[in-house]
């Protein structure tokens, strides 16, 4: 089985009358959502029910068995193949799910192992190198993170941790790096 499936996604955009670049008669568009996976961040594409329309922030239910508003799922989706107005919404949906479910992100501060002798999870980050990740893992050798507050407090080089996991998020969508922290696994 997929370990990426998702079961919910966070509505980015909706098309009722498909895409504008569509170019078969008006009667034979289909109306489109693009979302992101609530769980694994996964950029998807999504095809309604009839006569459902979807808001941008929306949660709509995904996975097996019946769905209410969701026909079918058409597949993943790349950064680059999303509408202005999802690319706009983005950024804040990201942001609130990382607010949503922080425990699991101060956890990786906690738990970030390196991924060779040469390079740490943390130093994937954005702008954390060398001496912000030994600052990171001097301090939470002494206690355990217990919020982004907590990390904000203690590892003064570090003013917005959720900052960092925004764009590290934005950035394994955009493929930008062979190893995925948080999209997808």
């Amino acid at each position: 089985m997929d370990q990426t499936k998702e079961e919910t996604v966070i509505i980015l955009d909706f098309l009722p009358h498909g895409y504008p670049f569509d170019s078969r008669p008006m009667h034979q568009k289909t109306p489109i959502a693009q979302a992101l996976g609530k769980e694994h961040f996964s950029l998807l594409e999504l095809v309604p029910k009839k006569g459902v329309h979807l808001q941008p922030h929306e949660k709509v239910y995904i996975g097996e068995g019946k769905r209410d508003q969701i026909h079918h799922v058409l597949g993943k989706l790349s950064l680059d193949k999303l509408t202005q107005t999802a690319r706009v919404e983005l950024n804040d949906i990201i942001t609130d799910q990382i607010k949503e479910k922080e425990a699991r992100f101060v956890e990786f501060f906690n738990k970030a192992e390196p991924i060779n002798t040469r390079r740490h999870q943390i130093e994937l980050l954005p702008g954390i190198g060398k001496k912000h990740m030994w600052e990171i893992l001097e301090t939470r050798r002494d206690k355990p993170f217990t919020s982004f507050e907590d990390i904000k407090k203690r590892v003064k080089l570090i003013p917005d941790p959720e900052k960092l996991i925004v764009k590290r998020i934005l950035a394994e969508l955009n493929n930008e790096d062979k190893y995925k922290l948080f999209v997808g696994n």
